[in-house]
């Protein structure tokens, strides 16, 4: 087909082909620690209680109501004493009548038959021991059966299905893992990706100076630490001139690395240097598509190497690179890691914003609040493809859809995380 008859599709048939081409990806188990990161492969059932047992809320005294209010001014007797990590048959235990107070600490195992614990400014000691330990109490306010007491079971119980499948697994869920005591979880081995930036104008190492018409190859650690944040495996990068045997030589190299997928820059449009297309399709590829209704980061090539391997070829300009990894790319390898379809947020449009009819327009965007407290989000100037500054400036991206051509204030639109899983980040100073 000439690439002038290819057809133009909107964003939601292209997205329709990733989805069909996304392989779900194995599942191996890892120690937790290592799993931070990572998107569980099944969901996580707990094998205990927690807390594992009832523990006392509050330093105080612990006591047995018997389903009763113990009113202010009652005086009992201490029987022993518990602190955190004391196990059970300690001081006082033996000869307990179950009616005697026991001194407690918070997170110490409560004694039998006790189930409220007075908090110890609460509490009158009337007479202490020669070690300074309490041997006769009063109330200062009336106790509530239960109260400051947390029961086993209470947060986490028995089996319980705590995190699911799919769900990445951060800090906090890391934090609960080791709470449960589980030492190793399964999660979706990491898409392998490669990074391929064309143009004989590009020099790589940043410290090197430029020569005449010479740029940095910025779109490279770009797209290589956005892969790794989106959950793959960066297995091989670089960077080739505007020819197809070199191209060819690099793309041999990422396949040989085990690149199950594989994200270019550059000579993808219809110049007399753009030699990615019919370089594929020389090597057998199958494209899917060409030409898609976006804006920036048309046109955006998709296609089907001849070993299985998916393939990206995005456009060269920095934001059009950016946009194309973050609504091909990473929905992708969002489906190839079992993580549910992301969907956007939907805020008020800070200010107006007028677009051309016929391409969906993805923005670098700031979400924030007004003086009033209310989130707002808002479309930031300079919004050609070659910009950087307004990457810099952006926490989020905004979507306009094809048939919009003007949004104007509090307008809802669509607002999506910078990576796809990132959270959404706020401005910490309020719009004007």
């Amino acid at each position: 087909m000439d690439r002038d008859d290819e057809p133009v599709i909107d964003y939601a048939q292209a997205l329709q082909q990733l989805m069909a081409a996304a392989v779900p990806q194995p599942a191996e188990r890892v120690a937790i620690d290592a799993a931070i990161g990572r998107v569980l492969a099944g969901a996580v059932h707990s094998a205990q209680c927690l807390p594992p047992f009832d523990n006392a809320a509050m330093d105080g005294f612990a006591l047995a109501s018997h389903g009763q209010v113990i009113e202010a001014g009652h005086e009992l007797e201490v029987g022993g004493w518990r602190a955190a990590g004391d196990i059970a048959g300690g001081s006082g235990e033996s000869g307990d009548s179950g009616e005697l107070a026991w001194e407690i600490m918070t997170g110490a195992l409560m004694p039998p038959g006790r189930d409220t614990v007075v908090p110890v400014e609460q509490v009158r000691v009337l007479h202490d021991d020669s070690q300074g330990r309490p041997q006769r109490i009063q109330l200062l306010q009336p106790a509530r059966p239960g109260q400051h007491v947390r029961l086993r079971g209470q947060d986490v119980a028995l089996g319980q299905a705590v995190l699911e499948a799919g769900r990445n697994v951060g800090i906090k869920e890391h934090t609960l893992l080791h709470a449960l005591g589980i030492a190793e979880v399964a999660v979706n081995v990491r898409p392998r990706v490669a990074v391929i930036c064309t143009g004989k104008e590009l020099v790589e190492d940043t410290a090197q100076a430029l020569g005449s018409a010479q740029i940095r190859d910025s779109n490279r650690p770009y797209l290589a630490g956005s892969l790794r944040a989106a959950g793959a495996e960066v297995v091989w990068q670089g960077t080739v001139g505007d020819d197809a045997a070199a191209f060819g030589d690099a793309l041999a190299q990422a396949l040989r690395a085990g690149a199950q997928v594989i994200v270019s820059t550059g000579a993808v449009s219809q110049g007399r240097y753009d030699f990615i297309p019919d370089a594929l399709r020389t090597l057998g590829a199958r494209v899917g598509f060409h030409q898609v209704a976006i804006r920036p980061g048309k046109p955006v090539l998709f296609a089907h190497l001849a070993d299985g391997a998916v393939y990206f070829g995005l456009p060269g300009n920095p934001l059009s690179a950016a946009a194309g990894q973050r609504f091909f790319v990473e929905p992708l390898l969002r489906r190839m890691l079992g993580m549910a379809t992301e969907r956007p947020l939907w805020l008020p449009l800070a200010g107006e914003y007028r677009k051309s009819a016929g391409a969906r327009f993805h923005g670098c965007a700031q979400v924030g609040s007004d003086a009033q407290g209310r989130l707002r989000v808002r479309l930031l100037p300079g919004q050609q493809s070659f910009r950087l500054m307004s990457m810099v400036g952006a926490n989020a991206w905004a979507a306009l859809p094809e048939d919009c051509t003007e949004a104007g204030e509090g307008s809802p639109v669509m607002v999506y995380s910078w990576g796809h899983r990132d959270p959404l980040v706020v401005c910490a100073t309020p719009f004007e």
